[in-house]
């Protein structure tokens, strides 16, 4: 008697570990084409929707003018620069430009 139980539990483990594995299999396929749906509906959304629009940034202000000088103020600042570059404390090209700024 105990003979002929032997092979129907092992014929029932096997199957029922072929039955568990094989819905194990089939979740975890329904589970990845689910998730390649959500992916793709997503792919569509991104690439229905527009552009983001660029904000609209207004172009810097314009430098205010420097105010008129008299002759004689503009000597004495050009003066003052000349002595700075001599003494080292401006470079030529600093020089320049400031020369340049004060002239026009």
């Amino acid at each position: 008697m105990f003979r002929r139980r032997r092979p129907l539990a092992r014929a029932a483990m096997v199957g029922g570990a072929g039955y568990v594995a094989g819905k194990h299999a089939a979740q975890g396929a329904q589970r990845e084409s689910d998730q390649e749906a959500r992916i793709q509906e997503l792919e569509a959304q991104q690439y229905a929707a527009p552009p983001p629009q660029q904000a609209y940034a207004p172009p810097p202000p314009a430098p205010a003018p420097a105010p008129a000088i008299s002759g004689t103020e503009m000597m004495a600042q050009l003066e003052q620069l000349g002595r700075l570059h001599e003494t080292g404390v401006l470079t030529d090209e600093e020089f320049a430009a400031q020369k340049a700024k004060l002239l026009g």
